[in-house]
C-alpha cells in the first residue's frame, strides 16, 4: 500500500511541476449579455496616452464625462501614459496578474502579443459590432454611436489579427513631408506635384554647398541637416512597400533581410557619408531644424503637424532662431508617383475581458463612446488626426473645420488642416503591415538598421556587403525575429530547455515504476493461485 502511495505521490509531483512550469492564464469566452444590469455599480479603467498635450487630456475628461452622464451606473477610471511603449509593458506585466485595465488604446502589433499571454484575454469584436441591443450603432445604446458602416473601412480592416477583429480604429494618421519650399527653390529647383526619392535625395544633395568661410549658402548657416527622417522603421517599411519588397508575410515569416533592403541601406549611407540625412534619434526632432532654417525636407507624422512651420503653435526652439519661410506639406517620397503608397497609424482601442460579462458590457460601451462625432472631432481638431469615422469626417462640424483654414494659427492653423487632408485624400493609398506575434520587433528591427548605418557612417565606417551581411545577423539575433509567427502558427523552437527534458524523462520513469508496480501485483495474484 505504501508503495502504491509512494508511486501516486511521485505522480502528482510531476503533474504539479509541469503545471507551474507551462500554466497560462485563462478566461472564459465572452457572450454579449442580453440586457444591462443599470441598477449595479460598474468601475472600469481607462489607458490612454497623450503628449503631455493638457488639451488631449481635457477631451478625455470630457467624453468620460458625457458617457458617464449616459450610464451614471458606471465610473471611468483614466490613467494616463506618455508614450505607447509605457501601456504595451505594463499590459504585459498585468496579464500574468490578470489586472489588465478594462479599456486600452494601444496598436494592432501589441494585441498580437497580448493575445499570447492566455486564452480569451483580448475581447473578439465581430458578434460585438453586429448586435442588433448592443453594438455599434445598436438599439439599447444611450447615445448616438456610429454603426459598423459607419467606420472607414480601410481603418477598420486594420484592426484584424488573424481574420478576427480585435480592437476599434480610435484615430488615424499617416507620414508627411514638412519641405522648407523657399529654400528648395532658393536652390534652382521646382517641387514636383508629388516628392520622389530622387529629388529628395538631389535637391538635398545640392545644398550641401557652402562659403569661403564654411557657412551653408543656402541658409547662412553653420548647420543644415537637408533631410530628417523621424520614424526610420516607417522609412525602410513604406520603401520596401513601394518596391513590392519582402518584409513579411501574414504567417510571420520574415523576408526582410533582401537585396532591395540591402540596396537601400548602401543609398542611405552614401548620404549619410555627406550629411545630407539623419534620423530623429541621432540628430533630434525634425521640426526643430525645420523651423531653425536647418532642415528642408522634415518627415514627420500628420499628427505632428502642429509643430511644423514658421507659425506652428507648438514652436520648440526660441523665437531669436525662427527662420520665415513657406511650408508645403506633402507626401512621402515615392518610388512610382503614379501610385502612390504611405503607411497608415495611429491608435485604436480594445477591451480586455473579466469575469463579469456585466462590465465587459459596460467596457464595451465607453469604447464605442470615443467613437461619437464629439470625441473624434474634438481630438482630431488637437492635431493632425483624422477622425476613423465617415459619419465625423462628413459631419456639417468637421467639413466646416477643414473650410477655415488660415483663420488663425492655433486651431485653424494651415499646415495642420492640409496635413488632415493629404490623409483623407490618400486614405485608399494607405497599407498596414501584418499582425502577428512578434511583429512589433519587427518594425523595431526595420528602423535599427537605418540607425545603425547612419551611426556607422559618422563613424567613418564602410556599409559594404560583408558590413550589412554582419547587419543582419545582429538585428536578427538582437530582436529574436527566428522566433515570431502568427498567432496559433507552430514554429520550431527549437531544442527544449533541459529543465522540461528532465521533467519528460521524470514522467516517462513515474509511469514505468506505475506499470511495473501494477505488473508486480498481477504476478503475485497469479501465484497466489
Amino acid at each position: 500500500m505504501m508503495k502504491k502511495k509512494t508511486v501516486l505521490c511521485l505522480l502528482l509531483l510531476v503533474c504539479l511541476m509541469l503545471t507551474g512550469c507551462h500554466g497560462k492564464n485563462t478566461a472564459a469566452a465572452f457572450a454579449l449579455p442580453d440586457h444591462f444590469d443599470t441598477g449595479r455599480q460598474y468601475e472600469i479603467t481607462f489607458w490612454a496616452k497623450n503628449d503631455t498635450n493638457m488639451t488631449q487630456v481635457n477631451i478625455y475628461k470630457a467624453a468620460i464625462e458625457g458617457f458617464q452622464k449616459a450610464y451614471p451606473n458606471v465610473t471611468v477610471n483614466l490613467r494616463l501614459y506618455t508614450d505607447y511603449g509605457r501601456i504595451y509593458n505594463d499590459v504585459i506585466t498585468n496579464i500574468a496578474t490578470q489586472t489588465t485595465p478594462n479599456v486600452c488604446i494601444t496598436y494592432p502589433d501589441h494585441i498580437a502579443t497580448y493575445l499570447t499571454g492566455g486564452t480569451n484575454t483580448v475581447v473578439p469584436l465581430e458578434d460585438f459590432m453586429r448586435d442588433e441591443k448592443w453594438g455599434l450603432g445598436g438599439s439599447m445604446v444611450n447615445f448616438d454611436a456610429p454603426t459598423a458602416e459607419e467606420v472607414v473601412p480601410k481603418f477598420l480592416a486594420e484592426c484584424k489579427i488573424g481574420g478576427v477583429t480585435y480592437a476599434l480604429p480610435y484615430m488615424r494618421s499617416t507620414e508627411a513631408v514638412y519641405v522648407n519650399k523657399t529654400f528648395v527653390e532658393k536652390l534652382g529647383f521646382t517641387l514636383p506635384e508629388t516628392l520622389t526619392w530622387d529629388f529628395v535625395w538631389q535637391v538635398s544633395e545640392a545644398a550641401m554647398k557652402k562659403d569661403a568661410n564654411g557657412n551653408f549658402l543656402v541658409n547662412g548657416q553653420k548647420v543644415l541637416i537637408p533631410f530628417i527622417y523621424k520614424s526610420t522603421d516607417n522609412m525602410m517599411i513604406q520603401y520596401l512597400n513601394q518596391k513590392q519588397a519582402g518584409y513579411s508575410t501574414a504567417d510571420g515569416e520574415i523576408l526582410i533581410f533582401n537585396d532591395d533592403t540591402r540596396a537601400f541601406l548602401k543609398e542611405i549611407a552614401q548620404h549619410a557619408a555627406t550629411k545630407a540625412f539623419s534620423t530623429f534619434k541621432i540628430s533630434s526632432y525634425p521640426a526643430n531644424f525645420l523651423n531653425a532654417g536647418q532642415c528642408i525636407f522634415a518627415c514627420d507624422s500628420t499628427a505632428g503637424a502642429t509643430w511644423m512651420g514658421s507659425d506652428a503653435p507648438l514652436i520648440d526652439i526660441a523665437e531669436e532662431n525662427l527662420v520665415k519661410f513657406e511650408t508645403a506639406v506633402m507626401t512621402i517620397p515615392q518610388l512610382t508617383p503614379e501610385q502612390p503608397s504611405m503607411i497608415s497609424q495611429g491608435p485604436s482601442v480594445c477591451i480586455f475581458n473579466k469575469e463579469d460579462p456585466q462590465e465587459v458590457l459596460a467596457s464595451w460601451l465607453f469604447m464605442q463612446y470615443l467613437l461619437t462625432n464629439d470625441v473624434q472631432i474634438a481630438y482630431a481638431q488637437t492635431e493632425g488626426y483624422v477622425p476613423v469615422t465617415l459619419k465625423a469626417q462628413q459631419s456639417g462640424v468637421y467639413q466646416d473645420y477643414l473650410s477655415r483654414e488660415g483663420e488663425d494659427n492655433d486651431l485653424y492653423y494651415p499646415i495642420k488642416l492640409q496635413a488632415s487632408r493629404l490623409l483623407i485624400d490618400n486614405t485608399e493609398n494607405t497599407f498596414v503591415t501584418p499582425v502577428f506575434n512578434g511583429s512589433a520587433s519587427l518594425r523595431d528591427a526595420a528602423g535599427q538598421m537605418i540607425e545603425n548605418v547612419t551611426k556607422s557612417v559618422n563613424r567613418r565606417q564602410t556599409v559594404d556587403d560583408a558590413f550589412v551581411d554582419k547587419l543582419y545577423k545582429e538585428v536578427n539575433s538582437l530582436y529574436r525575429l527566428d522566433q515570431t509567427g502568427a498567432i496559433g502558427v507552430q514554429k520550431d523552437l527549437g531544442p527544449l530547455p533541459s529543465t522540461a527534458v528532465t521533467l519528460l524523462i521524470t514522467l516517462v520513469a513515474v509511469w514505468a515504476l506505475m506499470g511495473l508496480y501494477v505488473l508486480r501485483s498481477v504476478l503475485k495474484k497469479k501465484k497466489a493461485k
